[in-house]
């Protein structure tokens, strides 16, 4: 348990520093792109969102399980299958991205280079897996941490630098900023092959026995394809999102800029402070799913069912003072990015919304160890159906309009965090109050 909390605490240290620069980031994407270009930003940011995924196919999660579970003789084989799983994987969607990016009409308002922007960071998220989920599995979250720092920071620096030096026009203002955002990964990529390669150079030496390509591959599509299906639907449901908040408000009489304008507020400033709390539900993430799998491999209850009650406990303490703060310091916090009430009233609404995640992310990560995927992603897409059905009732009407968009997304996030509860607590044998009731079956 000790290692398991001295690794979340190295994360959570990295991550509040990028969070930090996260913040800064968005403020200079703020006031460099304008209520406009922002909006334009975060509707398209959720479809590239969409893209990484696919191409990283979840395997940093289903490698850091499997890495987890069985012993390390066996991590050398797994290894050897998955780089060639990986060359394979990326040599099918790669064509397929090329055929089919340049004919999605979503990029027609933005620069006709994002397309191709796009499709060169395929590849290296795809390979950057690797890297991410083997060093998670073995608990090495030094290298995570360090991976999640460096990324803010490079983006950052290129931030400033090339929007301190040269002026551009909106739509080519927000394909820079797509560009830093790649360049970061780009580097991040460099950092983590280079230890990867260090870190196989050791396994190869270690004694090692052979599994088969057709074992290994179905450990990890056992992991992969519904964390991927689930991961998919929600970033599907994120980048459609923009568009219905859009069509809500259109409908409710609100013009398309001003819609547009109403959306880059939300996401990118109201979401942007809310969820500034996250990085340590995140670090609780990255380091649950190979603790709760390897746990739950070995049957011990006692373990999961306090490792359930402290995660608990330091989410309260940190979540409940956090929307405090939010709600009653909104205005000076959303005037950072720039003036407007109505960002500040959105902040103060999504108070339920950010403390509920809070508990979502870990418990999310629990279900993933606990081999309950299908069960999470069943859960996303009842929880989803919910809010995207109350957002478009509410928000087309004149009387609610913004306030029935954030009315909807309180509601989902009340429906999955009780769904994802209720499941655990079976799971794992303990009553609504987390007390103990009986062991595993």
């Amino acid at each position: 348990m000790n290692k398991f909390f001295k690794g979340t605490l190295l994360l959570a240290a990295a991550a509040f520093a990028a969070e930090c620069i996260e913040f800064i980031v968005n403020m200079v994407l703020a006031r460099e792109l304008g209520e406009r270009g922002l909006g334009m930003y975060m509707s398209i940011l959720p479809t590239i969102f969409l893209i990484v995924l696919i191409a990283s196919f979840e395997l940093p999660i289903s490698i850091s399980k499997f890495i987890a579970e069985r012993d390390k003789k066996y991590h050398k084989s797994m290894l050897n299958h998955v780089i060639k799983l990986t060359i394979v994987f990326t040599a099918i969607i790669l064509p397929l991205a090329i055929f089919i990016m340049p004919i999605v009409p979503i990029f027609d308002q933005y620069h006709p280079l994002l397309r191709w922007v796009v499709i060169a960071f395929i590849p290296i998220v795809s390979f950057s897996s690797i890297a991410r989920g083997f060093f998670m599995g073995k608990q090495q979250m030094g290298k995570i941490a360090t991976s999640n720092f460096l990324r803010k920071m490079v983006q950052l620096l290129l931030l400033v630098t090339l929007y301190q030096f040269f002026q551009f026009d909106t739509v080519t203002a927000v394909f820079i900023a797509f560009c830093t955002f790649v360049g970061s990964e780009i580097v991040v990529f460099l950092y983590l092959l280079h230890m990867f390669i260090i870190q196989y150079q050791q396994v190869k030496k270690e004694p090692s026995e052979g599994m088969s390509g057709r074992m290994v591959r179905k450990s990890l599509m056992a992991v992969s394809i519904p964390t991927t299906a689930m991961r998919v639907f929600h970033a599907l449901s994120h980048a459609v999102e923009p568009f219905l908040i859009k069509a809500a408000l259109l409908k409710a009489g609100v013009s398309g800029i001003v819609a547009t304008e109403h959306f880059g507020m939300l996401a990118g400033v109201a979401l942007t402070i809310g969820f500034f709390p996250a990085f340590i539900a995140h670090s609780f993430l990255i380091m649950l799913i190979p603790t709760v799998s390897e746990t739950y491999a070995e049957r011990n209850i006692e373990k999961l069912q306090s490792l359930l009650q402290q995660v608990f406990m330091i989410t309260f303490l940190y979540g409940i003072p956090a929307v405090v703060f939010f709600y009653f310091y909104a205005e000076p916090l959303t005037n950072i990015f720039f003036h407007s009430s109505d960002s500040a009233v959105y902040l103060q609404m999504l108070w339920p919304f950010f403390l509920l995640h809070y508990f979502i992310i870990p418990m999310q990560a629990f279900l993933i160890g606990l081999g309950l995927m299908k069960e999470a992603l069943f859960h996303f897409v009842w929880s989803t159906v919910v809010s995207f059905s109350v957002m478009y009732v509410l928000g087309s009407m004149q009387s609610f309009q913004m306030d029935g968009i954030i009315i909807g997304m309180n509601t989902g996030a009340a429906v999955l965090t009780l769904m994802h509860y209720l499941t655990i607590c079976k799971k794992i044998g303990v009553n609504l109050l987390l007390a103990p009731v009986r062991r595993f079956n």
